[in-house]
């Protein structure tokens, strides 16, 4: 039996969709080797209130711990109770969402328990005793497997590449201590600064509407950004070929090579459908694509398909949006 643990990244107070990915990466791990999935929540007062989105995702104990000095980041707090937690619930697996602060903290745990880290993980599977991760390499010309058979796995699952189970557990709740005084610490976070004006992010947003090279010019970005708008609560993105000419910022480009994303739903405008393209989307619950070319590959991953020409479509699109939304 082996138990795994897994780190549940929250911030300003919420739970981020990455810690429910580490959380269904964990409970395949764990329901293959009949252990529990732990999780471990580090706060400020309040932040046990997230405990049982972790439960409703796989985890069976949800280790809280709370501190007035927790409220922002603390690398060093945090990789010291993350490590003593492994200790305590006996984990064979340490998993971590592939963000920056996971990035920071993956490798403060595997040094303190003297083992290595599996980074960047799509995918994570059993093989008998050890645990497989596959990974992108080679700016994901290649894909990597390898099997962790030692005592203590820590591996970064990259962020949007799993979707969010819905095997619920009891998420248990139990109070943990940190395993270091914050006022020990040796950097302290002052402030935190969001960027992206307000946007929301790619791997959070709920609908991800993206556009391609089909759009012809970057200036004809707008019905793309458009489009987001009239539903609210959607995030922009581009293919790596729109990103490579200039039109979008490489932040925006969704592919094996960028950004993954699994969305409620995902709007591909003027996009063929490229193997690299396709990867970093394949999760998302429902596919809409819009393309003149009815032959494009983005149909056969595609829910809802739409044939025809995006100058056209997409505007009328864009305005029965905003009448649903009206509706409400």
């Amino acid at each position: 039996m082996a138990n795994v643990l897994v780190v549940a990244e929250a911030r300003g107070g919420a739970l981020k969709k990455v810690a429910f990915e580490a959380t269904t990466a964990a409970r395949t791990i764990a329901d293959a080797s009949g252990g529990q999935v732990h999780a471990v929540l580090v706060g400020a007062p309040g932040i046990a209130a997230e405990a049982s989105k972790l439960g409703a995702t796989g985890a069976d104990v949800v280790h809280v711990c709370e501190h007035p000095a927790l409220e922002q980041f603390d690398a060093e707090v945090l990789a010291a109770t993350v490590a003593a937690a492994a200790g305590a619930t006996a984990a064979r697996a340490i998993v971590v969402g592939g963000t920056a602060m996971g990035q920071d903290i993956a490798p403060r745990v595997a040094a303190k328990l003297g083992v290595g880290v599996a980074a960047d993980a799509t995918e994570v599977t059993m093989d008998g005793d050890a645990i497989v991760i596959r990974h992108p390499m080679a700016t994901g010309k290649v894909i990597a497997t390898l099997a962790a058979s030692g005592p203590v796995a820590v591996i970064t699952v990259r962020p949007g590449a799993l979707a969010v189970g819905t095997e619920a557990r009891a998420g248990t709740v139990q109070s943990l201590a940190p395993a270091l005084d914050p006022a020990a610490s040796r950097v302290k976070v002052t402030k935190l600064t969001t960027g992206g004006g307000g946007k929301l992010d790619l791997a959070e947003a709920p609908v991800v509407v993206s556009g391609g090279r089909g759009l012809k010019a970057p200036e004809n970005f707008k019905l793309v950004e458009e489009l987001a708008d009239a539903f609210g609560n959607a995030a922009v993105g581009a293919t790596r070929a729109v990103t490579d000419d200039g039109w979008r910022p490489h932040s925006d480009q969704i592919g094996q090579t960028g950004r993954q994303v699994a969305p409620n739903l995902y709007v591909a405008v003027g996009i063929s459908g490229a193997i690299q393209h396709v990867a970093g989307m394949r999760n998302s619950k429902t596919i809409v694509a819009i393309n003149k070319d009815k032959d494009a590959p983005i149909f056969k991953v595609a829910d809802y398909g739409i044939v025809g020409d995006v100058f056209e479509i997409v505007p009328k699109f864009t305005e029965m949006v905003k009448a649903a939304r009206a509706q409400r």
